[in-house]
């Protein structure tokens, strides 16, 4: 029988060099997860979704599925620890980030006391415009809350606390400045009337439906409870038919949605929320975009990130 050749890990300070920890006899077949788990057991403070660990101070942090034994290390592995600070859950900071502006623009809409001037204090508007504005902007909000408890998975258990901080004052910022305006007392409709809220409100549902239709899609990528990535394909599904033309199609029907909303209100900060959110979606599809082409040569070309043929 061959004989097992345990590793030897120790663990330090990217700073001083000081050894934090060292692991004797750990397993060659170890994984990075639990090598992180050893590591919390003499440091209760710092629990494994809370550290990086890396082979370079300056390196990127390895990946908890890593084995000890495929690292380019000898048998006595160094490793250096970064404390990530505090971290939350993905589900927590989604339902924070999505429950904010949906309780939020609800405050402005049945108008508050202290919002707008005393005497418009629980009055309603006069225009469709006005209630169909609320009703989308709850829907959105509500299918991202349902989405995020029952459809999607997570490759990351969590995400440091000081980002759903800033997250949270984005979403909800946003939330209270276009619900200001849309739900202000001194309001006027859109410019073409019923007819431009009606063609953005068919719009907006399509949008809505597409995007739900794309996140079930992807969802069943990982069905099996796998991590591994996979190419996202067309279905039987419409709504998925525009996998045939981009790789991100859920950040297509979002853009699209957020863009029908605004013709909708033909409100300015609307507007300015749609382009923001519309640069970000485009960095987040064109890096998950290369990282398909990376990783699959089979990658249908015909695909671009966000943008059908453009972009």
């Amino acid at each position: 029988m061959s004989r097992v050749t345990f590793f030897e890990v120790e663990i330090l300070d990217p700073k001083t060099k000081g050894q934090l920890c060292f692991l004797d006899k750990v397993e060659p077949h170890a994984t990075i997860g639990e090598i992180k788990c050893l590591f919390h057991k003499a440091y209760p403070q710092w629990y494994p979704s809370r550290q990086a660990l890396k082979l370079d101070p300056k390196g990127k942090a390895l990946k908890d599925d890593e084995i000890l034994q495929n690292l380019p290390v000898g048998t006595t592995a160094t490793l250096y620890f970064k404390d990530l600070g505090p971290q939350v859950g993905w589900t927590m900071v989604f339902l924070s980030e999505y429950a904010g502006p949906l309780f939020i623009y609800l405050l402005f809409y049945f108008r508050l006391p202290y919002i707008y001037r005393h005497k418009h204090a629980f009055t309603s508007s006069p225009y469709p415009a006005v209630t169909l504005a609320c009703v989308c902007h709850s829907i959105h909000y509500i299918k991202r809350l349902v989405e995020t408890i029952f459809v999607h998975r997570f490759s990351h258990g969590t995400m440091p606390l000081r980002n759903i901080v800033r997250n949270c004052l984005y979403y909800w910022g946003f939330a209270a400045w276009l619900a200001y305006y849309i739900n202000h007392p001194l309001y006027t409709p859109p410019y073409y009337g019923n007819k431009q809220v009606n063609y953005a409100l068919a719009m907006f549902v399509i949008c809505q439906a597409g995007n739900f239709s794309i996140n079930l899609t992807l969802n069943n990528l990982r069905s099996d409870g796998s991590k591994a990535r996979k190419i996202p394909y067309p279905t039987k599904n419409p709504f998925t038919w525009l996998f045939f033309f981009v790789s991100c199609p859920n950040y297509t029907y979002e853009a699209g949605a957020w863009f029908s909303f605004t013709i909708m209100t033909q409100c300015v900060p609307v507007g300015l929320f749609t382009l923001i959110g519309f640069i970000q979606m485009t960095i987040w599809a064109k890096g998950k975009h290369y990282t398909y082409i990376r990783e699959f040569k089979e990658y249908p070309d015909l695909r671009m990130p966000i943008i059908p043929f453009l972009l």
